[in-house]
């Protein structure tokens, strides 16, 4: 049973303990060259690419900006594909696979770039990341994925083998690891606060509680209806990855939302987080299960998200959950009390990719899989440089394309249900005993 510290905090992001998501209430206005949907990492990006490029700019958002997966993620900081180079080929083909692997290392220098440039005080740390291997044969695939990855990009990366991971992570329970150097850690509600600072600074108008619930086409522009009021612009660029409602029917049918739970531990001894992740770097596993868990900016708690549920499930029982799985990993931590737990969406593309794309107008970045911290905002500028015909917009991912699944034929994604039993029964299962 989870215990909990006397202030817990069931719901809310340990993150807002330090830079709580605020209302923007700025008039909206009647006109703009470029309209933005969605305030969080890609849309805020995109406003201060566009405004920067000479475009009258204006935000919309359905609620308060950065409520959403922008202050609630892990704050992993890194930009290699989640898919191997075989994977991309076979799906897209040679040419976009090494155009992928090659533009890794770009975004993450731009990533760095804008948080240094903007002067965001956001917590970032030169951590690395390190993916650890669940099986053998995970193991065996980081190898190859090591290979891929030195041979097609410029991305610093090198494996572990299980006796050298006792320097990284005090646990016997992984095969292996992959760990990327460059990588980084950060505090996602304060690199939020810190863009929608630099947007607001700028004089870009951001309307909260606006949600777009219906986009016209007038002539050659647009006209967006809100509870706010309508206003024209000539091009609109969406931003809501996996907060994308109805009014958006093309998207929601091809980048669905998947709940990421997460819990955060109390203050614990320093001596205590030392014997767990000596290497302090970013850690993720390779298994289905996908736990991912860091040591907190300032050094003191644990915090460990995962995939408690492919479906709307109870914060408590979501905690429950992820702490049972910590503590599968880190024994140490069995009566260790939690005072947080939270959850939000990641949005989701059947590729597994992200996309930059348009429609008449209509431009887009979004399906970010769970990679958002920096290609949000990375691919949130190319969106906005490719609607106002800047040359910078150019990018592999406009070529990796937003399909639809015969598993997803309604406005909500159903199949779920389905895959969140699947995986609990049958490849959590299989992924253990291949364990050893």
């Amino acid at each position: 049973m989870v215990q909990w510290t006397g202030e817990a905090e069931l719901g809310r992001p340990y993150w807002w303990d330090a830079a709580a998501p605020q209302p923007a209430r700025d008039p909206l206005p009647e006109t703009c060259d470029i309209l933005v949907i969605g305030a969080g990492y890609a849309g805020l990006s995109a406003a201060i690419a566009a405004h920067d490029a000479g475009a009258r700019v204006a935000v919309v958002d359905a609620g308060d900006p950065g409520a959403g997966a922008s202050s609630r993620n892990g704050g992993m900081f890194g930009a290699h594909p989640r898919l191997s180079w075989d994977k991309l080929r076979q799906r897209f083909g040679a040419d976009l696979a090494d155009g992928v692997f090659a533009e890794a290392a770009p975004a993450l220098d731009w990533a760095k770039a804008l948080i240094r440039e903007e002067q965001i005080d956001c917590d970032l740390q030169d951590t690395g990341r390190i993916q650890l291997a669940w099986t053998p044969d995970h193991a065996a695939g980081q190898r190859a994925l090591a290979r891929s990855v030195a041979d097609k990009s410029s991305v610093e990366a090198y494996t572990l083998d299980r006796e050298a991971l006792r320097q990284e992570v005090g646990t016997a329970r992984y095969h292996g690891a992959l760990v990327f150097p460059q990588h980084c850690g950060l505090h996602p509600a304060k690199f939020h606060r810190g863009l929608r600072a630099r947007v607001e600074h700028r004089g870009i108008p951001i309307t909260g509680q606006a949600a777009v619930t219906r986009l016209d086409r007038v002539g050659t522009g647009f006209c967006a209806h809100t509870p706010k009021g309508r206003i024209e612009a000539d091009k609109v660029i969406l931003c809501t990855n996996g907060y994308t409602t109805g009014a958006f029917r093309w998207h929601m049918a091809r980048v669905f939302p998947l709940p990421s739970y997460l819990i955060a531990t109390e203050a614990l001894p320093e001596n205590l987080i030392g014997h767990l992740a000596p290497g302090r770097r970013m850690m993720v596993e390779t298994r289905a299960r996908h736990s991912y868990f860091r040591i907190s900016p300032d050094g003191t708690r644990i915090l460990w998200g995962g995939r408690a549920s492919m479906r709307s499930l109870e914060t408590a029982e979501a905690a429950r959950r992820l702490q049972q799985t910590m503590v599968e990993i880190w024994p140490e931590l069995e009566r260790v009390k939690l005072s947080h737990a939270w959850w939000g969406n990641t949005g989701y593309s059947f590729t597994h990719m992200p996309h930059v794309g348009a429609d008449r107008g209509l431009h887009y970045a979004m399906g970010f899989s769970g990679s958002g911290t920096v290609m949000a905002p990375y691919l949130g500028a190319k969106a906005a440089w490719q609607a106002v015909g800047d040359a910078r917009g150019e990018t592999a991912y406009s070529a990796t394309n937003l399909t639809r699944h015969w598993l997803h034929p309604f406005k909500r994604p159903y199949f779920l249900y389905a895959a969140d039993a699947w995986y609990r029964s049958v490849v959590d299962r299989l992924e253990n005993r291949r364990a050893g």
